[in-house]
């Protein structure tokens, strides 16, 4: 018998609905006043942009990367905690996860779901690409531009998936007939290859439709050739990675389709490296991006903007030459800091590879609020932990003393005691009295995303002159450390990036935060990437570019290694690996991940991150360690000897390798898998 029944990743039938909403977006899928058919909507230039226009809301929410823990708590990690979820919580309110139970693993199968949501937008986007090319109104660049944009978006849609949720149903392009019956409709599966191979060459389609160079300010969320190429190498990456390459262990046994074909690949494959590898340089060659620096500041310094904080002699590799090829003339600080906290627009940022605008730049905003310090109105509950706070290195490139001691990788060595002296404050403007010896001559990176105790905090858009440059401790008893409230930093040591010198909250005001883009991709990133995939190879391989007009020669090459890491130290002002690193595969491999965990930071990246290279099950079971923060300004000592967080209870079991498919999805498509160890609800 057939019936019609409604699941969320049905393509619309030729009869849609209709109406412009107060945001101009159309819905296809709820009750308007107006009905009108396809090509009545897609004859018009106005409705048409609209409908690609709702398509990209569902980029949104849940599925931003940078944001706080309320649409999704993807952003921490190992490195980044939030604390205020962790006195009550409500298991009904599914913006209640506390990060404890995010981290053990005791969310439940109806948490945080984004999956229709990223299949409401595949629908969206599908129905413009077959239908936009009967738009009279468009050029016939424009409707390429539009049909490339939304090929973007829907590929994107299943690389979110991808990444979440690991292998997903590929629907037929032509969208499926809500006419037929349930186990008709219904769609197992698709292998992890099979998904990132899909991206792959939807993004080359979508690529050879897009703009080439970069789009105005008001059309900066809009994708180029370069998001679609660089969207195409991270799904490459992943698909090479241990997760998806070559995994034999019990959970990649167990994650099959219904008819129990393995949807992670047990059988290792080289040749994917090389091909990440190729992808990641097909964003090089097109020659439209660089790493953002700010020339040096020799004069003109104020409390927001100190002069130049020149890095160590590093024997002139770097020191000794101008940017690109050295440091000599760029304030690595401010370049690395003015990338996030809305110095700089989109059309400024040479970096800047995709980004889901200021929309995504409202959920930033809500980091920035939750990083605040309570002087500020903050909710001082966003921190990171000591484990992040040692990743960051010295400023001459050596490990911090004490390094991870705590949780056993120690080097012998102890952290560094007492409190920094007047030849500190003079070499770092940075600085003042009562600050850890701990927090002196690190990397610039540190400084721009780190809250130490005793940091400074400018708050240029309080309304009182007196509240700004405030120094703020997190000792008891001091209104910006322990209380008996949820607004507090659990490791006693808070988070910078993102928050620009004259950001406050005051009067809880969100209008006194500067706008800022999201980071969804950035140049930094395809560095790295590339040179994390060439470190994988031992052989040789030939690979086209996405358009075929030349071939690559893909291999372990030390100097095409260089190009990724050495322009992502030298802006951040740390000199380059030594030799004997980029000849040893496991040291460079550990030291690119180390890169990685610093340069990204914050950026939603660190949680998949863990998960594609398998290190989870080891990174997110380690006791999470930080400051005292139970002592006083006169336990100051005690307050810096690192603890484990009472609060924080951490621990990984296979099951987490993805997230777990919500109830009625699987109920909807009984072809579906759900993910080992979650529960089907039968």
């Amino acid at each position: 018998m057939t019936k019609k029944i409604h699941i969320p990743f049905l393509l619309a039938p030729a009869t849609v609905i209709l109406m412009v909403s107060c945001a101009d977006y159309l819905e296809s899928d709820q009750y308007f006043k107006d009905r009108m058919t396809e090509e009545k909507v897609f004859a018009d230039k106005t409705y048409s942009e609209q409908w690609l226009a709702h398509a990209y809301s569902f980029l949104t929410d849940m599925n931003a990367d940078v944001c706080s823990k309320g649409n999704t708590p993807h952003c921490f990690a190992d490195d980044m905690y939030y604390g205020d979820r962790d006195v009550t919580y409500d298991v009904s309110n599914a913006s209640a996860l506390s990060y404890s139970r995010f981290k053990l693993g005791e969310y439940n199968e109806n948490e945080k779901q984004s999956w229709q949501r990223c299949y409401r937008g595949i629908r969206q986007a599908a129905i413009f690409i077959h239908n936009i090319h009967i738009n009279e109104e468009l050029t016939p660049e424009e409707i390429a531009d539009y049909r490339g944009q939304a090929r973007f978006v829907r590929a994107y849609f299943y690389w979110l998936l991808l990444r979440k949720y690991g292998p997903v149903p590929l629907l037929p392009d032509e969208g499926l007939d809500y006419t037929e019956s349930y186990d008709e409709l219904a769609r197992p599966r698709n292998t992890f290859e099979e998904c990132a191979e899909y991206i792959s060459a939807e993004m080359i389609l979508a690529a050879q439709e897009l703009q080439e160079g970069h789009r105005d300010e008001s059309n900066i969320a809009r994708p180029t050739r370069g998001a679609a190429l660089a969207a195409r190498a991270k799904a490459l990456l992943y698909a090479a990675s241990p997760l998806a390459n070559g995994n034999e262990d019990e959970f990649a046994a167990a994650l099959t389709d219904d008819q129990g074909q393995r949807l992670l690949s047990d059988k290792y494959s080289e040749e994917k490296w090389a091909r990440a590898a190729a992808a990641a340089r097909d964003v090089m060659e097109l020659g439209m991006y660089q790493l953002f620096t700010i020339s040096n500041r020799t004069t003109g310094a104020s409390e927001s903007y100190p002069l130049t904080i020149t890095p160590p002699d590093d024997g002139g590799d770097f020191s000794g030459k101008n940017w690109p090829e050295g440091w000599a003339d760029i304030d690595p600080f401010e370049s690395y800091r003015s990338i996030f906290n809305g110095a700089v627009d989109g059309t400024g940022n040479t970096e800047l590879i995709f980004t889901r605008g200021l929309s995504g730049g409202e959920k930033v905003h809500q980091m920035v609020i939750h990083q605040l310090p309570s002087i500020a109105t903050g909710w001082n509950t966003h921190g990171i932990t000591q484990k992040q706070c040692d990743a960051y290195y010295m400023d001459d490139g050596t490990d911090c003393p004490g390094k991870d001691k705590e949780i056993g990788r120690g080097d012998g060595s102890n952290r560094a005691t007492g409190y920094v002296d007047a030849a500190d404050k003079t070499k770092n403007a940075l600085l003042r009295d009562g600050v850890s010896k701990q927090y002196v001559d690190r990397e610039p990176r540190f400084y721009a995303s780190v809250a130490f105790n005793g940091c400074v905090w400018n708050l240029e858009n309080e309304s009182q002159v007196a509240n700004y440059h405030k120094q703020v401790f997190y000792y008891r008893g001091e209104g910006n450390g322990y209380t008996n409230t949820q607004f507090w930093l659990r490791s006693g040591i808070g988070v910078k990036k993102f928050v620009h010198p004259s950001d406050t909250y005051e009067n809880n005001t969100a209008n006194k935060i500067l706008d800022k883009l999201e980071p969804a991709i950035r140049y930094a990133d395809i560095l790295l990437m590339y040179a994390e995939a060439l470190n994988e190879l031992d052989n040789s391989f030939s690979v086209p570019s996405w358009d075929g007009s030349t071939t690559y020669a893909i291999g372990r090459d030390i100097d095409e290694m260089k190009k990724g890491v050495r322009p992502v130290r030298c802006r951040a002002g740390v000199p380059d690996y030594l030799p004997e690193v980029y000849e040893d595969k496991d040291l460079f491999r550990a030291k690119v991940k180390r890169e990685r965990q610093i340069e990204l930071m914050g950026e939603g990246q660190r949680y998949y991150d863990l998960r594609r290279w398998k290190d989870a099950p080891v990174e997110e079971s380690l006791p999470i360690y930080g400051c005292n923060p139970l002592m006083t300004r006169n336990q100051s000592d005690l307050f810096h000897t690192p603890v484990p967080i009472w609060s924080f209870t951490t621990a990984f079991t296979p099951k987490m390798w993805f997230w777990p498919i919500n109830h009625e999805e699987l109920k909807r498509n009984n072809r579906l898998t759900q993910i080992p160890g979650w529960t089907y609800n039968d």
